[in-house]
């Protein structure tokens, strides 16, 4: 049995806590999370694997968009292969048009066995719009200097093929 902390990037705190099967996929996971949350499931969505100060990482998407099929996805990964010791993070995106973001964190394990999953703990209300991103980038001062490094030129004509 996992315990699942799930937290709502907001200034407000909104919280679902789940307990849940180890050997469920993340996909499932996806879906409880969603449910918990109000949400349908139906849209796409993501995990992205972190570090202990929730730097984001490789995407675990929702479908695998590989075309050999060999990419990982939610359905591939277990739960207890991808989250194994207590305090592993994932970040999990759900709608990319709202980008409703949210903090997955192991909180405990046992040897319990548990049959289907469920909220054990309920603390604030979703917001009727997903708050704002800032998605920032870490470009250099030195875009100015670029102009220096490549040729100008007026017109496409001006190149030979």
């Amino acid at each position: 049995m996992y315990k699942v902390r799930v937290v709502l990037d907001t200034k407000e705190d909104v919280i679902r806590t789940l307990v849940f099967n180890e050997a469920k996929s993340l996909e499932d996971l996806h879906f409880d999370i969603a449910k918990s949350f109000g949400f349908n499931g139906q849209e796409m969505a993501s995990f992205y694997r972190t570090d202990e100060d929730w730097n984001q990482g490789e995407e675990i998407p929702l479908f695998n968009m590989a075309e050999a099929g060999e990419e990982v996805s939610m359905a591939t990964c277990i739960l207890k292969e991808t989250l194994p010791t207590i305090n592993d993070k994932l970040i999990y995106v759900y709608d990319f048009l709202q980008m409703w973001t949210f903090y997955v964190e192991i909180v405990e394990q046992s040897n319990e066995d548990v049959a289907e999953s469920k909220i054990i703990l309920t603390v604030g209300e979703i917001p009727d719009e997903a708050p704002e991103k800032e998605f920032k980038a870490d470009i250099s001062d030195d875009l100015d200097d670029l102009d220096d490094d490549f040729p100008s030129f007026e017109n496409i004509d001006d190149f030979d093929f």
